[in-house]
Formats: C-alpha cells, structure tokens, sequence
C-alpha cells in the first residue's frame, strides 16, 4: 500500500503529456521526421533489391539522429526535473526510444504502399524483420537519449553548491 501511494503522489501533480506515454509518443516524432525520408531507401534497399549508394548522406542523416535523440531526451528530463520528479532514469530512455514505434508503423506503411507481398509466410516474414529493425533502433536511440541525460543530470548536479 506504501509504494501505491507513493506512485500516485508523484504521478498526481505531472500534466498528462509529461507521463511516460505520452511523453514517449511525442518525443518520438522529432528524431523520426529526421530520418523517415532515409527509411524509405534503406527499404527499398533491403525489399525490393535496390542498390543504396548514398552512404556519405546516410552518415549525416545518423548525426542528426543522435543529435535529435540526445535533445529531446535532455529536455524531457529537464521538464521532469522541474516537477521534482527525480525518476529520470527509464523515462530518458522511453522518450527517446519512442522512435523506434514509428518506425515500426512506416514499415507497415511502406508493406500497404509499396510491396507486393501475397501469402502469410511472407508477411510474418517481413513484419518479424521489421520488428526486430525496430527494436533495435529504439534501444540504440532508448540508449543515445539515456547517456544524454545521464550526462546532463552529472553536469547540472556537479554545478550545485551545498554549504
């Protein structure tokens, strides 16, 4: 009963697009924007065997990538921060990794769209790849927003002065 109430006193007082998801929701919209228009030749790459020949604009897509991530899971926790809601830790890493559920949802976009797959096989087939690809984005961008605001939560909390 101790820990219930200690989870309502410090969800009561959050806004409701501060809880974990939605904040997770639109959080993800940002880095994704960044890279959807990549998404669509990295799939027609491995789908429809295209041939990807843009690595150099790849590379800069991955930095504004990172940098997006770090930012949005930054200012996540420092809103949180500002709540006196400390539990920082798994929400850095949710906002940011928020991403990988769009991802997901454009692959299912891009089968409707732009595949011609028939049979059930082949479907289970693509949407397995297409989730394991998801995950694996969202925890490397789960992990690019955590070691961001681990970062910044060091650095803000190093400045305070007890006397």
């Amino acid at each position: 009963k101790q820990w219930y109430q200690r989870r309502v006193a410090i969800t009561a007082g959050q806004l409701w697009y501060m809880r974990t998801m939605p904040s997770m929701l639109l959080a993800g919209i940002l880095p994704f924007g960044a890279v959807f228009i990549e998404l669509y030749f990295i799939f027609s790459a491995i789908w429809e065997n295209q041939i990807y020949t843009l690595f150099s604009f790849l590379f800069l897509v991955y930095v504004i990538l990172v940098i997006c991530c770090a930012e949005i899971a930054v200012v996540i926790v420092y809103f949180q921060l500002c709540t006196e809601n400390y539990r920082w830790w798994w929400k850095s890493f949710f906002c940011a990794a928020g991403t990988g559920l769009y991802v997901f949802a454009y692959g299912i976009f891009f089968y409707y769209t732009k595949l011609e797959i028939v049979g059930f096989t082949s479907t289970v087939l693509y949407l397995g790849y297409t989730a394991l690809m998801s995950i694996t984005f969202g925890i490397f961008t789960g992990a690019v927003g955590f070691f961001a605001s681990f970062m910044f939560v060091r650095y803000v909390y190093s400045a305070v002065k007890i006397d």
